[in-house]
């Protein structure tokens, strides 16, 4: 029976790290992608750590949680951050291009305009302020 238990608790180990694994190799894509796509969104570079938002009109969690973590680092930061909302509706060429399925989904930039951050989903303010703070 113990090794019963072992056997499943090491599939179950191995289904969990498979995931982790693919998740990680995922972003990365993204990153990489949006690396090589900057330019299609800003030109010429604001020297300044940049959020790339990708939301549609009717999102809800955009409009409820993502929007408002937004104003808030904009609040704090002012000046100190760009930030560049693109409507996936209206550019659904950018969003293939980055790599977006889904929505929302921020990059966060350094300065120079690499791409460190992917944050598929609803990011919180907290966690946005820790990545750009690492920037």
């Amino acid at each position: 029976m113990t090794a019963d238990i072992l056997l499943r608790f090491a599939y179950a180990l191995g289904i969990i790290l498979l995931g982790l694994g693919a998740y990680w190799l995922l972003n990365q894509r993204l990153l990489s992608r949006a690396k090589n796509n900057i330019n299609s969104v800003l030109s010429p570079l604001p020297n300044k750590p940049v959020i790339v938002y990708f939301t549609t009109p009717d999102c809800a969690p955009c409009k409820t949680v993502q929007r408002p973590a937004l104003d808030k680092l904009m609040t704090l930061l002012g000046e100190k951050l760009h930030i560049v909302e693109i409507d996936a509706t209206e550019r659904p060429d950018l969003a293939k291009i980055w790599g977006v399925m889904s929505v929302p989904t921020t990059f966060l930039l350094n300065a120079k305009g690499e791409a460190r951050y992917v944050n598929n989903g609803v990011a919180r303010a907290e966690k946005l302020m820790e990545q750009i703070q690492t920037l």
